[in-house]
């Protein structure tokens, strides 16, 4: 296939690019920056607000992936923009050039667009795409981790340490990013239109506490696990902005959703068998995140 990627200069999107490189189809890649020359990727300039470099993006594809979005924002606005517009002006794009399938990567925080100004946007974004008069699938992860990943790095140089610092209970569903990519290039030969929930396999999810101890594991060391009160992570979100400012990891907008204490996804919107199943066991996989961390320098 001939494949339009958005995010391909993320986690998610590094890995779904080397992925299709794999198997054999072309790509186009969105990117905001110049990037090195690979083989079987053609790279265009510009941004989801570029309607030009869009167009250019997708002229001749067989199926738009979209992976690209924003998890941490200033504001609502900010999450306005680079989750409900920039999916807007996609789906645009795609429809202009006539583009037979878009797969879009939503989350499970959308099932509860109260909490987060990032669940509400991304319900949005996945209400855009059920409109849209194409072929369209929908998957919505949990936490995705995996060798690139920056987002759970530190939650790594913690249990380093022995320490792990949990939400107020609750449970949580996990997927490795290679079992995603995977999944969505399954979903990009398809025409159904499927709305799917993703992750390891695991019945029931994990407990915080026992996801907490499996990164330990990863890492070699027995972690004690403190779970911390909403208005502690709250305290701890506003220091983080404080010290870091933009670059801050919690927000208050992610401890709204943190502290929801049912992040597990639900069975019946599991892929089809026949489709997709995970193929990473979840504690081999955080071996393998936890040595490319330390391959890196970063753990």
């Amino acid at each position: 296939m001939k494949l339009a990627i958005t995010g391909g200069t993320g986690f998610v999107g590094g890995c779904l690019i080397a992925q299709a490189i794999a198997a054999g189809h072309a790509v186009r890649a969105l990117t905001r920056r110049p990037q090195p020359a690979r083989d079987g990727v053609a790279w265009v300039e510009g941004a989801l607000d570029d309607g030009p470099a869009l167009a250019r993006l997708v002229e001749g594809a067989d199926a738009v992936i979209h992976v690209a979005g924003v998890v941490n924002a200033p504001d609502r606005a900010g999450f306005a923009q680079g989750n409900i517009e920039g999916t807007r002006a996609m789906l645009a794009a795609a429809q202009a050039a006539g583009v037979a399938r878009f797969v879009h990567v939503s989350s499970l925080a959308a099932r509860e667009p109260g909490l987060s100004a990032y669940g509400w946007s991304k319900a949005e974004a996945e209400a855009l795409v059920r409109a849209a008069p194409l072929s369209w699938s929908i998957v919505c992860p949990p936490a995705i981790y995996g060798p690139g990943d920056m987002e759970m790095l530190e939650l790594f140089r913690l249990a380093k340490w022995g320490i792990a610092l949990l939400p107020p209970g609750g449970r949580m569903s996990a997927i490795e990013v290679s079992d995603l990519a995977r999944l969505l290039l399954a979903l990009a030969a398809t025409d159904d239109r499927l709305v799917l929930d993703a992750d390891d396999g695991t019945p029931g999810g994990w407990s915080h506490r026992a996801f907490a101890r499996a990164i330990g594991d990863a890492v070699g060391r027995r972690v004690l696990t403190i779970a911390l009160p909403r208005p502690l992570m709250m305290a701890g979100a506003w220091i983080d902005r404080l010290i870091r400012g933009k670059r801050a990891k919690l927000t208050p907008d992610r401890v709204a959703y943190f502290c929801h204490p049912d992040w597990v996804i639900d069975p019946a919107r599991r892929a089809p068998s026949q489709l997709w199943q995970p193929q990473v066991q979840t504690r081999a996989g955080l071996a393998a995140t936890a040595a490319a961390y330390r391959a890196a320098g970063l753990l």
